[in-house]
């Protein structure tokens, strides 16, 4: 495990729901957190930041000399920020600038995805931005480090619709036996205040909690619910390129950051095995626990 003693953080994005966990995780490691918030930001929302033990910075990322200021004298620039291009290549743009500004050696980006090293340019728009913006923090005169995690297993029991609990159903297309990698925000936030407080942590760092095929995700949920699931096959990979097509007819979610083509388009990369983390880095800081599906879902 990497030890943060004596040094100091800066974390973008820690309002959201990876950012406060990466701004706890990065705390319990010893680290001391600069939060940047923007100015204005509601109480209520940087209260489990102070509660956490994070010292919160207010700073506008439009204003390169105030940013750099708040970078100055730290050992690594963290971004949690969530968005579309404005945030993703703009913001984070912003944030790598006063980075280099102001001397900070280390920057991790706000990856946290599938392997988009490996997939095809044009077929997962929020990959894409990420990819863009690889290209400029590659030139960038720092180190950086990508904490690439597979698919976030909490969305198991919401959000991403593979386990039909009320069907007692484990949707998949292609191949039911086709390995997927899911990690836990927690079990992200950890890693990444470790890879943050790493100075030899290399440019990419795959990690998952779990390796799960639908064959056992179905295990998973029955064991956790009691009950049999079973899995069922929507169609092939070919099948699920027209849904997406058609869902951005139908469908196309102006500028939300994630519509229902975009997650389709994270499935598709799942199932078709181009988005797979191989090979895994999960011992680099043993100290970790990993969490498993059936925890998840036994939690639901």
């Amino acid at each position: 495990m990497a030890d943060g003693a004596h040094s100091e953080v800066v974390l973008a994005g820690a309002t959201g729901g990876l950012g406060l966990r990466i701004a706890q995780a990065l705390v319990r490691q010893g680290a001391t957190v600069r939060a940047l918030v923007r100015p204005g930001t509601s109480a209520d929302r940087l209260a489990p930041l102070e509660q956490a033990g994070a010292k919160v910075v207010p700073a506008n990322l439009l204003d390169a000399a105030e940013l750099a200021q708040a970078c100055k004298g730290t050992v690594c620039v963290v971004s949690a920020l969530n968005g579309l291009e404005e945030t993703i290549i703009g913001s984070q743009t912003a944030l790598l600038n006063a980075a280099v500004a102001a001397g900070v050696p280390r920057f991790i980006p706000s990856d946290f995805a599938l392997d988009f090293t490996k997939t095809e340019p044009g077929g997962n728009r929020n990959l894409d931005l990420r990819r863009a913006f690889h290209e400029r923090l590659d030139g960038a005169p720092l180190r950086a480090t990508s904490v690439l995690n597979g698919g976030f297993m909490d969305m198991l029991t919401g959000t991403m619709p593979l386990i039909q609990f009320r069907w007692r159903r484990v949707l998949y297309w292609g191949s039911a036996d086709q390995p997927l990698d899911f990690t836990t925000m927690d079990d992200i936030a950890a890693y990444t205040a470790a890879a943050a407080l790493d100075a030899d942590a290399p440019r990419i760092l795959r990690i998952a909690g779990e390796v799960v095929s639908a064959e056992g995700l179905a295990r998973a949920a029955g064991e956790a619910m009691g009950e049999r699931f079973k899995t069922l096959r929507v169609g092939g990979l070919g099948s699920l390129d027209m849904m997406i097509s058609a869902a951005r007819l139908l469908a196309p979610g102006g500028g939300q950051v994630f519509p229902a083509w975009q997650g389709m388009q994270y499935l598709r990369d799942m199932f078709s095995g181009r988005g797979k983390l191989d090979p895994l880095d999960n011992g680099r800081y043993p100290g970790l626990r990993w969490t498993g599906v059936r925890e998840v879902l036994a939690r639901r």
